[in-house]
């Protein structure tokens, strides 16, 4: 059994893809996941597993579908990956609530800028492993900053991973 975090794609964000985290624990336990834990309502969930990260996925997103009926993407990470996607923070000293990584199935690569519009002077982009690392100036809700690829990922802010990392390895 390996401890997993899982992050549900467009999950109680701005109105759309509601869905209860007490109904997310009764997904996962009904896909043999153990010792299920959510954090906040926006699709975090930190469970132990006996299945391998791909199938881990698979199972979960298999299950979202037939209790939500529309398909839900799911990005899994180990406790492991959780604490390096912590670690690797490229901007350690700005509030975790202004860096979010946007997290991928696949590694990052410089190709994933393009097309990126609006860009503040008091805004930044760092490519990791699987991760795209933003930090907004005035925060989120005053950027103009556009990724595309972020449309294939999930992002969370620095706090949300320091909470997810702890609960992973605890």
């Amino acid at each position: 059994m390996q401890s997993l975090v899982a992050l549900l794609r467009a999950v109680n964000v701005g109105g759309t893809g509601k869905l209860a985290m007490t109904d997310l624990v009764t997904i996962c336990e009904a896909a043999g996941f153990r010792s299920v834990r959510t954090y906040i309502a926006s699709g975090n969930a930190v469970f132990t597993s006996a299945l391998g990260v791909a199938e881990t996925k698979n199972a979960l997103e298999a299950r979202l579908q037939s209790f939500t009926g529309r398909s839900t993407s799911v990005i899994v990470r180990t406790a492991g990956e959780m604490a390096a996607v912590l670690a690797g923070n490229p901007f350690p000293d700005v509030p975790g609530n202004r860096v979010v990584a946007i997290f991928l199935d696949r590694p990052t690569s410089p190709a994933d800028l393009t097309g990126v519009i609006g860009q503040g002077v008091d805004e930044a982009i760092k490519l990791s492993n699987r991760e795209i690392y933003v930090r907004y100036g005035a925060g989120m809700a005053h950027s103009k900053l556009r990724i595309p690829t972020a449309e294939a990922g999930t992002a969370r802010n620095m706090n949300t991973v320091s909470k997810l990392a702890v609960m992973a390895t605890g």
